[in-house]
């Protein structure tokens, strides 16, 4: 049996490796890659002679030091470059707008600063139950397609 596993050892550690691949190119997170590293290790090990178990831990050490010592420093480069402009529902909270119809229990219209229209409800940390049309408020929640609302503060100058 060991001669079986010494002479088709190459074809799992080839099978490992493209399987490892194509899970990186799905995931992008390095991890995969790193296994898949470990298991070129354990291949070259194999067709240098070593005996499977060897194989075998030769492939462990490696991808448990690549994902240990590399992986880390390779997602902190790839999102170095990274936009950090806030997007989709980041981007709404904290926005300040207008009221476009009455928000009182069961809700009303708001319009934000960047020009969108939401159904609105007032949070319920709101001192106030309702405001009217024209009064600022700020976002302070998306629930689903509704906006949570508060009054703005109102600056003085």
């Amino acid at each position: 049996m060991d001669a079986f596993i010494a002479d088709y050892a190459w074809i799992v550690w080839l099978v490992l490796i493209l399987l490892f691949v194509t899970i990186e190119m799905f995931t992008l997170e390095f991890t995969f890659i790193m296994l898949a590293l470990g298991s070129v290790g354990g291949l070259v090990s194999g067709l240098l002679g070593a005996p499977w178990w060897l194989q075998l831990v030769i492939a462990a050490l490696l991808a448990v030091i690549l994902l240990v010592g590399i992986r880390a420093r390779l997602l902190r480069i790839l999102k170095r470059g990274g936009d950090p402009a806030k997007s989709n529902i980041d981007a709404l909270l904290g926005i300040e707008g207008d009221i476009v119809k009455s928000l009182d229990a069961p809700g009303g219209l708001v319009r934000l600063a960047n020009g969108e229209t939401w159904t609105a409800r007032l949070s319920p940390a709101a001192e106030r139950g309702r405001l009217d049309p024209g009064e600022r408020i700020v976002v302070t929640e998306i629930d689903g397609a509704t906006a949570v609302v508060m009054p703005a503060e109102r600056k003085t100058s």
